[in-house]
């Protein structure tokens, strides 16, 4: 089934019509307790349910009529918490919770705030936002399901409960994976960008949709539609590369692929984390650019990522000098309503970046959250604490400084996202890493593989020896069984070498005695290669080594084109 689609003019005239209906019927409504975790608030008894055979706008215009303000508040949050469990957590959880919202469990949370939605994390040591993420949700698929269950059924006891819960994750594949283990690992972004077809990113998307939906997750922070413009550590091979017309294409089929399958996609980070080499989490980068190289560099891929119908936008936190120097772009009115809706032309979600995040610390949770919301963003991601953002945005609405129109835009907003993913069954776990999905990969992944010097199609004089940064011994040993799988014999030293380096590997981890050299991350360590064959596959997983080992054999061609300039070397020797 495709995506249900819904015209921007219906849209804007649902959201005035209720806009104006509220404001004038509801804004001298007294305040209502918030509920506790062990009582939920009731559904009013005078509440119209929506009407299921409406479009997805109607339906949430139905629905916020009958919303209290404070359920109104708890739809624009979407914060994480700790536990791999709705209802059960352990000591260490339960006392994360309590720090960041006062409650035990994640379901607690739900109730106690009338959560919009919540944020899936986890920890990966060669992760690039580890420092950002504080829990694991994500240990494995039949727990993941258990858990989007568990916040679903706590959701649903909720008066917005007509409306799906949020459950989003950072499925990017590549460095940022959320959920690895049993699940089909798609190359990354960057190798997507490489093998240059968007029909084939398309359709590992879709299996990626697929996935996720099973596991109960509706919405990936994903894809990444920043253009590489600088040599960017952050974002790296999360990017499908430096030219805009490339990685708009490809954008545009991710966002197809994973809304085919009842997921919304939310293109990443407005407007355009690759044109600064700095890192968001840590620190407010500057970018510099002007308004011309921005509207014709970073605001393609965006364009097309809105034009495929993504549901969802998130913000970055940036400081665009062009626009409106000195202020992050998360709380930028200019971009994020002026350029982004006016300009672009997007009528969905616009969501922040994480706001435990360096720049979005500036202000307190709940003047953060209320700037946030000024400027133009829909949904609050990942606020440092619960219960003061909440509270601080119930203080605005109370006070006028957070406009109860705004509010009730936004939570339009997101109810209308909401109701688009409504109405379709999950797939069922058992379709997780299935022969289809993973040819879907695989096929991805041969088309990526890119010769930037040595003789193209010729295998590797036998035997062979691997050897790779420290630290790779897994993917080390996914390339010798690939291999021997081949009918290459592989031996612990001597014959031909081949070299493996990886995400966040330098000059000082190649070998310098290596007979081929092969990126699995960003290709620029490349440049300082003295091998004879220099290989890329912008990838580890055990796809990418299978598609590499087939190249090595002299089984496939190496097709792939460098998606980013690599100092000294052409960007293809084989592509065709």
């Amino acid at each position: 089934m495709g995506r249900v689609s819904i015209s921007p003019r219906r849209t804007c005239v649902a959201l005035a019509a209720l806009t104006a209906l509220l404001v004038s019927g509801c804004s001298g409504e007294p305040e209502r307790p918030r509920p506790t975790p062990s009582s939920p608030a009731p559904v009013p008894s005078s509440a119209a349910p929506a009407p299921t055979g409406a479009d997805p706008a109607a339906r949430a215009a139905a629905l916020v009529a009958t919303l209290s303000d404070e359920d109104l508040v708890g739809q624009v949050l979407m914060p994480y918490a700790y536990g791999s469990s709705a209802t059960k957590v352990s000591p260490g959880s339960a006392a994360g919770n309590r720090a960041l919202a006062g409650v035990d469990t994640p379901a607690e949370m739900v109730a106690k705030y009338r959560l919009g939605g919540l944020i899936l994390v986890g920890f990966s040591a060669d992760d690039p936002t580890s420092g950002n993420q504080e829990t694991t949700n994500v240990d494995n698929p039949k727990q993941v399901r258990a858990l989007t269950d568990g916040l679903r059924a706590a959701a649903g006891r909720l008066p917005a409960g007509p409306a799906p819960f949020l459950i989003g994750t950072d499925q990017e594949y590549g460095v940022v994976t959320r959920i690895t283990d049993g699940v089909t690992l798609l190359p990354s972004p960057l190798a997507a960008g490489a093998a240059g077809n968007p029909a084939l990113t398309e359709a590992a998307w879709r299996a990626a949709g697929a996935e996720l939906a099973a596991m109960g997750v509706n919405l990936d922070f994903a894809p990444v539609a920043d253009v590489l413009a600088t040599r960017s550590t952050v974002i790296g091979s999360r990017s499908f590369g430096a030219d805009p017309t490339t990685a708009s294409a490809q954008v545009a089929g991710a966002v197809r692929g994973l809304q085919a399958e009842g997921v919304g996609a939310a293109v990443k980070h407005f407007p355009g984390h690759g044109l600064t080499a700095a890192d968001s989490h840590t620190d407010l980068p500057v970018v510099g650019q002007s308004r011309a190289v921005l509207d014709r560099t970073a605001f393609p891929p965006f364009h097309a990522g809105i034009d495929a119908g993504a549901m969802a936008v998130m913000s970055a936190h940036l400081d665009v000098k062009a626009v409106d120097p000195g202020t992050p772009a998360t709380f930028s009115h200019k971009l994020l309503t002026d350029v982004l809706r006016g300009q672009l032309g997007f009528q969905g979600v616009v969501i922040t970046d994480g706001m435990n995040m360096a720049p979005a610390k500036r202000w307190s949770p709940g003047e953060a959250a209320v700037r946030a919301l000024n400027a133009g963003n829909d949904l609050i991601l990942m606020t440092p604490n619960v219960g003061q953002a909440y509270d601080g945005l119930r203080a605005a609405l109370k006070d006028g400084s957070l406009p109860r129109t705004r509010l009730v835009e936004a939570v339009t907003r997101v109810l209308t996202m909401k109701f688009k993913l409504a109405d379709r069954p999950a797939p069922a776990l058992s379709t997780l890493d299935s022969p289809e999905h993973r040819k879907a990969a695989a096929d991805l992944a041969a088309a990526a593989v890119t010769m930037l010097r040595g003789r193209c199609g010729s295998p590797v004089a036998g035997p062979v020896t691997v050897t790779s940064a420290k630290g790779r011994d897994g993917t080390r040993a996914a390339l010798t069984a690939a291999l021997t799988a081949a009918g290459v014999k592989v031996v612990p030293s001597g014959g031909t070498v081949v070299h493996l380096v990886g995400y966040g590997d330098g000059s000082a981890d190649l070998n310098a005695d290596a007979d081929v050299t092969v990126a699995m991350d960003t290709p620029y360590v490349l440049a300082g290669a003295k091998s004879p064959t220099l290989l890329a596959t912008y990838s580890s997983t055990r796809t990418s080594m299978t598609a590499l080992a087939a190249v090595l054999a002299g089984k496939a061609r190496p097709t792939g084109h460098s998606p980013v300039k690599v100092s000294g070397l052409p960007a293809t020797t084989c592509g065709t």
